[in-house]
């Protein structure tokens, strides 16, 4: 199964750092919080990325094509430009890089990855938050669920987007983006869908958390998967340090692996 990360956006929110870096580069600990997104797949066995660039997208290109590099322990021949690698330290990640432009929406993100994802059920999720989530159970309620798509419940402070879960079962009943006045459930990213999905997203325009998250729920399609442990977000530079302390102190509660 493929993991389709969202890796374009400005990140004005913690434009302290994403002035010169996109926001999936800020460093947790010395590695970039899209590092730890996928070691959190990989721990589950997930080890196939499309990674969808937009906002200095080239950056995420360079650090992945040094990344093996700065790993391995190597021999070359200056006069050549040979090299031998004796020792390569790195995880067995397939990484697809996709460029998905500058202004496009989370929807059209997605829907220009289509080509990429083999008509299969896929994860996808946001490239600036981390948790201690089971995506194996994840993925298990997904299947036995019969729906469309799958988003993580979750429960942090009323800031984000709520989700209205119907009582005698997990379908979502309604979706709606970001309230201060919410409290509860709200989507947490760590979505699993399947290819019928993209039938929901018009175009670059579409933003993925309205019409086709709406649209499923009207619909009964959209299956709620409860996730109780930690889960945390890098919206502001706060919310940075936060994480970033954690992963110091030896106590992350996202490091699964």
């Amino acid at each position: 199964m493929k993991v389709v990360i969202l890796a374009g956006g400005f990140g004005t929110r913690i434009s302290e750092e994403s002035a010169v870096r996109p926001k999936p580069l800020v460093e947790i600990g010395g590695q970039p919080i899209l590092w730890h997104i996928m070691k959190i797949y990989s721990a589950h066995g997930l080890n196939d990325f499309v990674i969808c660039c937009g906002y200095k997208g080239s950056l995420i290109k360079h650090y992945f094509r040094n990344y093996a590099f700065e790993l391995s322990d190597l021999t070359i021949d200056l006069r050549t430009a040979g090299m031998t690698v004796h020792r390569n330290g790195v995880e067995p990640w397939n990484v697809t890089l996709i460029d998905t432009g500058e202004a496009t929406m989370t929807g059209g993100r997605v829907k220009r990855v289509a080509r990429y994802l083999n008509d299969e059920p896929f994860c996808l999720t946001y490239g600036d938050g981390v948790s201690d989530i089971d995506v194996t159970d994840l993925v298990a309620s997904h299947k036995a669920s019969g729906a469309l798509a799958t988003v993580t419940a979750v429960q942090p402070p009323g800031r984000f987007g709520f989700l209205n879960l119907m009582p005698e079962d997990e379908r979502v009943s309604g979706f709606r983006e970001k309230s201060n006045d919410d409290v509860g459930y709200i989507n947490g990213g760590f979505f699993v869908l399947e290819p019928e999905v993209l039938d929901y997203i018009d175009g670059d325009d579409t933003v993925w958390e309205r019409e086709p998250l709406e649209r499923l729920a009207h619909e009964g399609k959209l299956n709620a998967y409860r996730h109780r442990g930690y889960w945390q977000n890098m919206d502001t530079l706060r919310d940075k340090h936060v994480l970033d302390g954690l992963w110091r102190s030896g106590e992350a509660p996202w490091k699964i692996w």
